[in-house]
């Protein structure tokens, strides 16, 4: 017999338009795809205008989670994408074709990007593999609301001239530019500073000489955010909000100088704009991602939201500190790239990854990852005018630049 709860939400699905949004979650098996499925059920059972559908999920490799997502809907996804083709066989064995097409590899990535089918694209997948799908998205005159902030780091020219030219938009999902995108709003006057805030991670208090001994337990012991642990090590060493300077650049058409960043512990400030007056107008909320994710899909419209409201029966402390790029040289980086732009971006973020990597695997020490970083975009040949071919060569160059700087005696 059905539930109370179960009749009301029976009711409302039978009162609503019949629009339905078909969303395609690429990176479903990640934080930020775990919250979008969150959002997407929460949606679905709010909103009296649309339903809310997962039409597509991919994943790395982690087949137990896409195999849960799977088998926990109502109404299972039509597309299952995996990048790792033996691990889409496991897939296949223990979940025959019929509900749902199987496939893997970049080029299944492609195809649901594309799809006709498909409204909105949450670009969530980590790092450089998401470029050339969340690319696609915007070929196809998708929404894309993006968490993948390597797409705008390594492509961002490339990016911008595509939006121009098609019916495609990008939202963003990154609590931070999410918040310049809300104070923005529909203001018809250019910004003065766009101000990104940054939790300062766990080596917020840490000495240069601490940092030196850091641990990969101490550095993926993040104060405030639940992430993966590529992104917490960049939080760690700052390079995140480096790449997301870049991104700030390239989203909001701002030159480098007009972006700041200022530390701030708590996490409640996510953002903030200034104008020409000297007016700062901020964005706050609890450090909670289903906020950001669930503007990017429902914008314009502001709907019930599962993040908890902010605690208002207690004193807050909102502090706000300089960034100390002595102990976090990474920042500079970030500035330099975004004023730079060309083929920097794209030296800089392959050589991050590949760092990260290196110290995920106990290879190098936490302190080695920035050197490594500029030392790379150091020696590259820089192009100001860039093909995509030629960045994804100079990703790989930069790749394997890393592990030859890492090998010198």
């Amino acid at each position: 017999m059905p539930t109370e709860s179960n009749r009301e939400n029976l009711n409302r699905q039978s009162t609503r338009q019949t629009a339905t949004k078909n969303v395609a979650v690429l990176g479903a098996t990640g934080s930020i795809g775990t919250a979008t499925l969150d959002v997407l059920r929460h949606l679905d059972a709010i909103d009296t205008e649309s339903r809310w559908n997962l039409f597509a999920a991919s994943g790395h490799a982690n087949v137990e989670r896409l195999g849960e997502i799977a088998d926990g809907l109502d109404h299972p996804p039509a597309k299952i994408a995996l990048s790792d083709p033996d691990c889409a066989s496991q897939f296949r064995s223990r979940h025959p074709e019929g509900a749902f097409q199987i496939s893997s590899g970049p080029e299944a990535l492609v195809d649901i990007a594309c799809d006709k089918a498909v409204d909105i694209v949450v670009a969530a997948i980590v790092g450089r593999a998401g470029l050339e799908s969340t690319m696609a998205a915007i070929d196809a005159g998708k929404r894309v609301a993006l968490a993948n902030k390597e797409t705008l780091v390594v492509a961002g020219s490339l990016v911008k001239t595509r939006l121009a030219n098609r019916s495609a938009e990008i939202l963003p999902v990154d609590s931070e530019h999410s918040a310049i995108f809300q104070c923005l709003g529909d203001k018809t006057c250019k910004p003065k500073k766009l101000i990104l805030t940054a939790s300062g991670g766990p080596f917020r208090s840490w000495t240069t000489e601490q940092m030196q001994q850091a641990t990969l337990d101490s550095a993926l012991d993040h104060p405030t955010w639940d992430m993966g642990p590529k992104i917490t090590i960049d939080s760690a060493t700052m390079m995140n909000k480096s790449l997301e300077v870049i991104e700030a650049h390239w989203l909001f058409d701002l030159p480098a100088d007009a972006i700041e960043v200022v530390v701030h512990p708590q996490s409640i400030i996510h953002s903030m704009v200034e104008f020409e007056d000297g007016s700062v107008i901020a964005q706050l909320s609890p450090p909670d991602m289903r906020l950001p994710i669930q503007y990017a899909l429902t914008y314009p419209r502001r709907l019930a939201c599962q993040t908890p409201p902010l605690a208002r029966d207690q004193q807050w402390d909102l502090t706000l500190q300089p960034v100390d790029r002595d102990r976090f040289p990474a920042l500079d980086l970030g500035f330099e790239v975004a004023a730079a732009g060309g083929t920097a971006g794209a030296v800089v973020n392959a050589a991050n990854e590949a760092a990260v990597g290196l110290f995920l695997d106990g290879k190098i020490r936490f302190t080695d990852i920035v050197p490594a970083c500029r030392a790379c975009l150091e020696s590259h040949s820089f192009d100001p005018n860039p093909t995509l071919d030629i960045l994804l060569r100079l990703d790989g160059w930069a790749r394997r630049e890393v592990h030859r700087i890492i090998s010198k005696p």
